[in-house]
């Protein structure tokens, strides 16, 4: 929902961030400024495909009731006349400063990328203010992101997700007192996991007693049940200082394990950090065949996701705001033992479904209009999604696994947008599907114990 309305669309989605036209990719510049949140994101406002890469802006409330915004930033100057690629935001003495990545295609062989800045009094209009940061030594023209925040003693750190000329993944680390002259300080990890051959969209989330960096590579080899998607997101838990940098004590874990999830990027309100991802990235091939291309549009943002860390895990919860979507008096609720089925026809795709499990539960599965499927696999602690590939027309899955007992679910509905979150976070999937009509029929099936239900229609309100 932007400016008051559902965009016009045989899968609308209600209360995700979507662009007007043309294609939306990564989240950008996430702030809040002068009492509003401010999302930037990726969109190339001409078409569905990937160029003329611009920075579209909404702005809201309360993160429900959106209004767009004119263009923040396009390309405009030699050193991003070819797009305004990813990057951050920042609050500094009443002005909102933006970083971002300008890209110049020099040739079929050749581009390269800039680290620029802009500020703007309003939060509407920006100045640029050109390149910040030269090129570094060692490293392919692949340098891009940069994603800026504030230590306690007052000074400004970037960091820059790259390529080393050994064709390797790296995050680069920058020190400054004033936002626009920068220091190098070298690697941001002491030592660097090989994990892929670029490191895009990073992100350092600081939490009390350890920190997260969240980044983006791509590359990974496929396994059997990991790094399944074209490119994949995760973080390294540890502990960033100034004198030695990100220390990681952890191995790299998968943020999202959905079909569609990339490129997140954080922001803090107040003592909460919230998060936002491209629900997207996939092969071209797919990205083509999606059913709303047809329509002029395409990809979306996921909802926000207010993250802790526990255990050195990562855990994803919806932002309390989606609470007002609720529909409290149309609220439906289910008792399930172990000979029940659950069927439910809801009136429409916009829903939200909380079920809490006894120590009863066993295999079930959860079908959402013979198009999406949640299966649970007791034994193996196992939750696997399938779901019908709109290009090829067979069946595909992902995986993810908990440990303990499996004991509650939430499953947003919105449209073709599905998101699921496990035992309070600790588990989460992203993925679309497409059901042609504003019906959905919910099945669940199995041994599900004395699980008990809830069913929010959700609304704006």
């Amino acid at each position: 929902m932007l400016d008051g309305k559902v965009k016009a669309s045989e899968f609308p989605l209600l209360y995700h961030i979507t662009p007007e036209e043309g294609l939306l990719n990564d989240p950008n510049g996430l702030v809040k400024f002068q009492g509003s949140y401010h999302v930037f994101y990726q969109l190339n406002p001409f078409g569905t495909v990937h160029k003329n890469k611009c920075w579209g802006h909404v702005v809201s409330e309360d993160m429900i009731h959106w209004k767009r915004l004119p263009i923040a930033l396009a390309p405009s100057e030699y050193y991003d006349k070819d797009g305004v690629y990813s990057g951050s935001g920042i609050v500094k003495d009443g002005k909102l400063y933006l970083f971002y990545t300008g890209n110049v295609i020099v040739n079929e062989e050749e581009r390269k990328s800039y680290q620029c800045a802009a500020v703007s009094s309003d939060g509407i209009t920006f100045e640029k203010l050109g390149p910040v940061i030269e090129h570094p030594i060692g490293y392919t023209r692949h340098v891009r992101d940069p994603k800026v925040w504030q230590e306690e003693d007052g000074s400004y750190w970037m960091i820059l997700g790259a390529q080393t000329e050994e064709l390797t993944g790296d995050t680069l680390l920058y020190r400054s007192e004033d936002l626009l002259n920068w220091e190098s300080c070298g690697s941001l990890l002491q030592d660097k996991p090989e994990l892929g051959y670029m490191w895009e969209c990073p992100d350092l989330l600081k939490f009390n007693e350890s920190d997260c960096f969240l980044f983006s590579p791509q590359g990974l080899p496929a396994e059997e049940k990991r790094f399944l998607n074209t490119n994949q997101t995760g973080y390294l838990v540890g502990k960033f200082s100034q004198t030695d940098h990100f220390v990681s004590v952890s191995r790299f874990q998968e943020l999202d394990h959905g079909f569609e999830f990339y490129a997140p990027q954080t922001f803090r309100d107040g003592e909460r950090t919230l998060l936002y991802g491209w629900a997207a990235a996939m092969p071209a091939s797919n990205e083509q065949c999606l059913p709303t291309i047809k329509e002029g549009w395409v990809h979306a943002l996921t909802i926000p996701r207010e993250v802790a860390l526990i255990e050195d895990q990562l855990i994803q919860k919806p932002a309390v705001e989606l609470k007002q979507l609720r529909v409290n008096e149309e609220q439906s609720t289910f008792s399930l033992d172990m000979a029940k089925e659950y069927r439910k026809t809801m009136a429409h795709a916009y829903a939200e479904l909380v079920v809490t499990f006894s120590q009863h539960t066993k295999d079930f599965v959860i079908n959402i209009s013979d198009a999406f499927y949640l299966k649970h696999r007791y034994k193996e602690q196992e939750i696997i999604i399938e779901r019908k590939n709109w290009e090829t027309g067979q069946m595909e899955q992902r995986f993810g696994f908990y440990q303990g007992t499996l004991t509650d679910l939430t499953i947003y509905l919105d449209g073709s947008m599905i998101e699921i979150f496990i035992n309070g976070g600790r588990l989460v999937f992203t993925s679309r599907y497409f059901v042609y009509g504003s019906q959905r029929e919910l099945i669940i099936t199995g041994e599900l114990g004395a699980a008990e239900g809830i069913i929010y229609p959700l609304a704006l309100q």
